[in-house]
């Protein structure tokens, strides 16, 4: 798994290397003939990987919905300043990856991000000659989220589901924030002089593992407790099934969690001036 991991990570490293190196002929290369900017609303749908997902694309989707100020540096590159608010979910029902252990969890993402965009096709709003092209885009930003029980509407960082609230298992606790790498693909098309749309798909990588309160194992013995009696939300919530000993494996910690926004952008043109007319409406 490690030979792999690296062989991954060199290989990501090169695309990115060639990937900038590009971008840098191209931003020295092309007349800034065309720079101008646009502010726009998006809407579309959020979903989650992670130890109750591991893998399945778009399990689960939930809302997301957001806005946006985008400059256009030429017809091949932008960058995008984002606000995007989302739900995602999780639940070994639903995904059957781990039912035995019976988690679930909802979280309300807000998402701070900014972005480089490069247009594969030369492309501006209001023309009639380069009105689409495919594109892609990766930059950083900050997700704030917050865990919460899908069964029973209560928050789980407090809880210390997983020991974080005992001094021998300090090392869990996580907090409201994570940074995280937003980068994926999406498809561009003027409608006219001043409106363009956009479809997007972008992968979030996060810097937690914590999105949905599940990473290391287990340390409440369930199995003390007699189901017919009160048992302690910290209890039902970390342990539904009440089948686990303490230090049994829980999640998997070795990965951090993902999160992933696509949909439907509308954006208008914003003119800085000098431009002139014959030049959006025939280039």
């Amino acid at each position: 798994m490690d030979i792999k991991s690296s062989k991954a990570y060199r290989l990501i490293t090169a695309i990115t290397a060639k990937v900038l190196f590009f971008l840098f002929l191209v931003v020295n290369g092309q007349a800034f003939s065309q720079s101008y900017g646009e502010i726009g609303i998006f809407g579309g749908g959020s979903y989650y990987l992670g130890d109750l997902n591991p893998g399945e694309q778009f399990m689960l989707t939930q809302p997301a919905f957001g806005g946006f100020v985008r400059h256009n540096f030429n017809e091949r590159l932008a960058i995008k300043g984002s606000l995007s608010l989302a739900m995602i979910e999780g639940d070994d029902a639903v995904s059957g990856y781990n039912p035995d252990r019976n988690l679930n969890f909802k979280s309300n993402i807000t998402d701070i991000s900014a972005q480089f965009e490069f247009n594969l096709f030369e492309y501006f709003i209001g023309s009639l000659k380069h009105y689409f092209t495919p594109y892609m885009f990766a930059g950083a930003g900050v997700a704030l989220y917050n865990p919460k029980s899908l069964s029973h509407d209560v928050e789980l960082r407090p809880l210390g589901t997983e020991g974080q609230n005992l001094p021998q298992y300090s090392d869990r606790k996580y907090g409201k924030a994570t940074f995280n790498i937003p980068f994926g693909i999406g498809f561009k098309y003027s409608i006219n002089d001043r409106m363009g749309l956009s479809l997007h798909w972008a992968m979030h990588k996060t810097f937690t593992d914590y999105l949905d309160d599940v990473s290391t194992t287990y340390y409440l013995n369930g199995s003390i407790y007699d189901p017919d009696s009160q048992v302690p939300i910290e209890v039902i919530v970390s342990d539904p099934t009440l089948k686990h000993e303490p230090n049994m494996q829980r999640g998997n910690s070795d990965n951090n969690d993902w999160f992933s926004m696509a949909g439907l952008s509308v954006s208008i043109k914003i003119n800085y001036g000098g431009h002139k007319k014959c030049l959006n409406t025939f280039l």
